[in-house]
């Protein structure tokens, strides 16, 4: 039965870690783990979380892009775990736009990133995935990738000027419309 984790904050010190590489993805801890994420990161309207946000340092991911009052525009996925996520190969043009971060609740960071990865990965099952991801879905990846490598999305924001507050950001958006 899957359950519902703490998120860590920043500040606490696993989320500076380099995380552990997973030997054995069918291993049932990581299972359990993984039905946790994936539980934690619907129930907390996250489009994505990386195990270290849930004091587990270890390289699992969840991306999980879904519409929500987080991110109204999101693209629909399924909830995917990945498992030892590595970047192969990225686009040359890199694109800012605006991150949040569970770890870091009420703040938005305007972010430079690749707007296009090729990831390899495993799933659950062990299963060997190279996958190429644009635009939201390769943002989120490289978002959590950075947290397995003990990254804060603050530590890629080029100016302070470019920190704003969840409330601004949804108002920002609203006005686009």
């Amino acid at each position: 039965m899957a359950k519902l984790l703490q998120v860590a904050l920043l500040g606490n010190p696993i989320l500076r870690q380099k995380a552990k590489e997973v030997q054995n993805a069918r291993n049932p801890r990581i299972q359990s783990l993984i039905d946790d994420l994936l539980e934690t990161v619907m129930d907390v309207n996250g489009v994505g979380i990386a195990a270290p946000q849930v004091y587990e340092s270890l390289r699992i991911i969840i991306v999980a892009s879904h519409p929500n009052p987080r991110y109204p525009d999101a693209p629909e996925m399924k909830p995917t775990p990945m498992i030892n996520p590595k970047i192969i190969t990225h686009s040359k043009i890199i694109k800012k736009n605006w991150e949040g971060c569970l770890s870091i609740p009420g703040i938005r960071g305007l972010i430079p990133r690749f707007t296009s990865i090729t990831i390899e990965y495993s799933d659950k099952r062990g299963k060997m995935f190279r996958k190429e991801f644009s635009d939201f879905i390769a943002r989120i990846i490289q978002h959590e990738i950075d947290h397995l490598d003990g990254l804060m999305l603050l530590d890629r924001v080029e100016s302070n000027r470019e920190i704003i507050t969840d409330k601004e950001y949804l108002k920002m958006i609203a006005n686009q419309k």
